[in-house]
């Protein structure tokens, strides 16, 4: 992934798959409708950390790949 519009894309297919509404997983993360709206359209100024709420709540790991090739 490499755009908020990936992740946005990511988390609403993840969401889907899931058989959750909007309602059901901002609630999950203990984050606003709002906000996760806007998450799932790629708003570049998300919150970092309501976005990996979602992302935990979803089930979603995080990993981070260093210039070297090694993980974060």
């Amino acid at each position: 992934m490499t755009t908020p519009t990936d992740i946005g894309t990511t988390i609403r297919a993840a969401r889907k798959a899931q058989g959750l509404r909007q309602d059901e997983l901002a609630a999950a993360a203990n984050v606003g409708v709002r906000f996760l709206i806007e998450l799932e359209a790629g708003k570049e100024t998300a919150q970092i950390g309501k976005t990996m709420a979602v992302l935990a709540a979803l089930g979603i790991d995080v990993s981070l790949t260093l210039p070297d090739g090694d993980a974060a």
